[in-house]
């Protein structure tokens, strides 16, 4: 059956697989075993909500990949993947979450079959999806093997985008836009969370006429008050209260691309607090932007946000930006890039990156962020959504 829902053209897949056995070779790997769904789908285009079984694709030194999964997933896989059918296994149903078999058995016989037992093997040792029993099967059973690790080897073929990958970020950008005009006109005091959500998710998905959103690899984020200082919450089914600032991220999602923007809200007369939390951030925002481009590093445009903050006497610990695009859950970030000081790493056109500049303090939290893209000559914002404090009288 031919994949009737590639999101690319088969040279796109061709040249990803190129970039990726250049990286194996370079470090001594012969076949690659990739179980982040994300890079499963940038290699393959396999796509759906499979992930928490195990599954993977595996990357010889020639020839086609091989997807791996679930019996169930297999017509899933067969609609999504370029991928000829004879490269597309499962495994029986009776594997699944059993503590009598594996499913790593099952794909040590088919590394066997295909003579892919002998070799250098990598995985993705440090990964949401590779169990500690996963790699002990595996390893049992490939006893003339050598496994290596390769965390984010993938991750980093997928760092500059391709033109259709910043389109489709884009159109990701439009659907944020959407839900954070969303939130100003419904939000209220005495609404309840559950509900504004709900108007978010119906923003998303709707996305616009012409094209509809996906779902997000982090739900809405939107703690108020006080318990904004904790940046991670989600929400409850507790009214909103005036005089109190809401911070939200979020992000909009087009074929698995996010493109994730926070702002803050804040009912009734915003205190001096969120004024000058708002004058750093726009202005330690701008400071980074303005050095953001190829030949910068991302520890820059660190140092250029993190400079202004200090000027006002604000300090942020954590990072403050990290390379995104096509993500599953848990995470929309791609574990590779971050705004830090000490990440030397080379900025270049068509890279994309999350700018994180929320502050956490103890008793309060703000965010005001940007997904951009780096240019050729510079830095782009690709969602447009006024970057200042947001005040609902």
């Amino acid at each position: 059956m031919a994949a009737s829902k590639l999101n690319f053209g088969l040279e796109e897949y061709a040249e990803r697989l190129r970039k990726t056995r250049a990286a194996m070779h370079a470090r001594g790997i012969d076949t690659l075993i990739v179980s982040d769904p994300s890079n499963m789908n940038w290699l393959t285009g396999y796509d759906g909500w499979s992930f928490y079984v195990h599954q993977a694709v595996i990357v010889p030194s020639e020839g086609d990949p091989i997807w791996f999964g679930r019996i169930i997933d297999e017509n899933g896989a067969r609609r999504t993947v370029y991928v000829p059918d004879d490269n597309v296994v499962s495994y029986p149903d009776n594997y699944v979450q059993t503590p009598d078999c594996h499913p790593m058995e099952v794909l040590c016989g088919l590394l066997a079959e295909r003579r892919l037992d002998k070799d250098v093997i990598g995985v993705e040792m440090d990964n949401y999806w590779y169990s500690a029993l996963a790699h002990q099967t595996l390893v049992n059973g490939t006893p003339q093997a050598r496994f290596v690790d390769a965390t984010a080897l993938v991750n980093w073929q997928r760092a500059v985008k391709s033109p259709r990958e910043i389109d489709y970020m884009r159109k990701a950008a439009r659907i944020v836009e959407l839900m954070h005009g969303r939130i100003f006109e419904k939000m209220e005091p005495g609404m309840r969370k559950c509900d504004l959500v709900a108007e978010i998710y119906d923003a998303s998905i709707r996305g616009t006429s012409e094209f509809g959103g996906d779902y997000p690899a982090i739900v809405p984020l939107l703690p108020s008050g006080t318990d904004a200082a904790a940046c991670h919450l989600t929400w409850d089914d507790q009214p909103l209260r005036n005089n109190e600032g809401t911070f939200f991220e979020i992000a909009g999602v087009y074929r698995r691309y996010h493109a994730p923007m926070s702002r803050t809200v804040f009912l009734g007369k915003p205190t001096q607090t969120f004024l000058d939390a708002e004058k750093a951030t726009v202005e330690g925002m701008e400071a980074g932007l303005a050095v953001a481009r190829p030949g910068a590093t991302c520890e820059d445009v660190a140092i250029a946000f993190f400079d202004v903050l200090g000027k006002y006497g604000i300090q942020k610990d954590s990072r403050t930006g990290y390379s995104v695009g096509l993500s599953y859950p848990p995470d929309w970030g791609e574990r590779t890039m971050s705004f830090r000081r000490g990440d030397r790493t080379e900025l270049k056109a068509g890279m994309t990156f999350h700018f994180m500049t929320g502050l956490w303090m103890d008793d309060w939290g703000f965010e005001i962020t940007e997904t951009i893209l780096i240019t050729p000559t510079g830095v782009e914002c690709l969602a447009n959504v006024p970057r200042r404090l947001l005040i609902k009288d």
